[in-house]
């Protein structure tokens, strides 16, 4: 699931930039809708339509993380059309066939944003999980299964 989103590669500018420009505005920003602050970390947000507010979408700690907050915010705002980081993650966001756009409050959206970025960053952040890893760390949010349960 999020193993194919995040490992993708930035968005193509547009093609009327001359080569050098494109390069150098990669290097800065390599995804739509988040910048980078002076100590390192990426921040996420988005104009509401028809607004002049924005919506904070929160600050992680690598850029796909931030561009995934993005991306589910601009999805809710704008629906199926909008342009996404990650238009392969689309159904994650809640695009199927039998799904319709709906209006959602700035602070719905927030918080769905967040929590997609939140759940990316810690993500990212564990690396790739090993099976000896996963053996010393099991998940917490998992109910213990008969077997593994030990009797006293």
């Amino acid at each position: 699931m999020e193993g194919v989103c995040c490992a993708t590669s930035a968005a193509s500018s547009s093609s009327s930039e001359n080569p050098s420009k494109r390069k150098h505005a990669a290097e800065k920003k390599p995804y739509r809708g988040i910048r980078m602050r002076k100590w390192g970390k990426w921040v996420a947000e988005i104009r509401e339509p028809n607004k002049r507010s924005r919506i904070w979408l929160g600050s992680y700690s690598s850029p796909v993380a931030a561009a995934r907050a993005y991306d589910t915010a601009v999805f809710h705002l704008r629906g199926p059309s909008a342009r996404l980081n990650f238009p392969e993650c689309v159904l994650e966001y809640g695009a199927g066939a039998d799904h319709h756009h709906q209006e959602l409050s700035a602070a719905a959206i927030r918080k769905k944003a967040t929590e997609i970025g939140a759940r990316v960053d810690a993500m990212q952040a564990a690396g790739p999980i090993t099976s000896a890893r996963a053996a010393l760390k099991p998940d917490l949010n998992e109910y213990p299964s008969p077997e593994s349960s030990e009797e006293i």
